[in-house]
């Protein structure tokens, strides 16, 4: 599975990207370094994030 970059990410390269088989998120500009997350906190990030 690859890495999708969120919609809401404009055209400046400031983006969020997401992998679910991982439950983790990176920042495309750093995209060696990677936060893991539980499915359950993914969950709620992109719940609250949404708001």
């Amino acid at each position: 599975m690859e890495w999708r970059k969120s919609s809401r990410s404009g055209s400046t390269g400031d983006c969020v990207e997401l992998r679910q088989d991982l439950a983790a998120v990176r920042d495309s500009k750093h995209p060696t370094v990677t936060l893991p997350l539980t499915r359950t906190a993914v969950r709620d990030l992109i719940a609250r994030i949404g708001r």
